[in-house]
């Protein structure tokens, strides 16, 4: 097993492991417990009591988030005709169609997100293998298949948090940038947990929301009192 470094045993031995903190406090305690030099991203991770085996209990969609990400979000968009000009005009980073899945297939991936009108899933679906794996493959449910492109391109560079809940039932997202203050990435959790609370499925039994950490990158995981999120 490998052993953990110095500085991230420092880090841990200032979170009290059984202590669960509200919200404010938690984002504090993860300020004062940082130790990398670059801006890390600040992850949310939500113990929720269902079964995403069955299809009545699968959670996946996307939320806006007040303060964005705190990064640029690169964007590109499969469209052709009137669409194409409408990407361009709302600040997509390249728009195209099969010359675009062309340059894809080459290696090309210098973008953090992918939208694409319906009539283009045809040419998009081909490049499932290389898109699917990592994550970029454009979904209705995300609302990255669209013919509202320009919307959708608005929203995701303004910063967005994109949830699925894994088969023990956790969901994993990125709220922001520890850089932000402990308010802002309050309010953007607090974003993420209305939506997925008014999410829950009908068939879900007992406690929905079970358990919450939040950790960001090489930080140990920070426990957050979900009382409020109970109703």
């Amino acid at each position: 097993m490998a052993k953990s470094g110095k500085k991230f045993r420092n880090a841990s031995a200032k979170v009290d492991a059984e202590k669960k903190h509200d919200l404010q406090g938690a984002f504090a305690l993860l300020k004062d417990i940082n130790y990398v030099k670059f801006d890390p991203t600040v992850d949310l991770s939500i113990n929720l009591g269902i079964d995403p085996r069955h299809a009545d209990q699968a959670l996946r969609g996307a939320v806006s988030l007040p303060h964005g990400l705190g990064k640029k979000v690169r964007v590109i968009v499969f469209a052709k005709g009137e669409k194409m000009a409408e990407a361009q005009e709302a600040g997509a980073d390249e728009v195209g169609g099969a010359d675009l899945a062309e340059k894809i297939s080459g290696g090309w991936f210098e973008f953090d997100q992918v939208v694409a009108t319906p009539d283009m899933m045809a040419s998009v679906g081909k490049l499932g293998k290389v898109l699917g794996p990592r994550g970029l493959m454009p979904n209705p449910k995300l609302g990255t298949v669209t013919f509202e492109v320009g919307k959708a391109i608005k929203e995701l560079k303004a910063g967005r948090a994109e949830y699925r809940a894994e088969k023990a039932g956790i969901v994993h997202t990125a709220i922001g940038k520890l850089s932000m203050t402990p308010e802002q990435l309050c309010e953007n959790a607090d974003a993420v947990m209305e939506v997925i609370v008014k999410a829950k499925p009908a068939s879900a039994k007992g406690t929905y929301v079970k358990r919450m950490t939040i950790s960001s990158t090489m930080s140990p995981g920070i426990k957050v009192d979900v009382t409020k999120y109970r109703g």
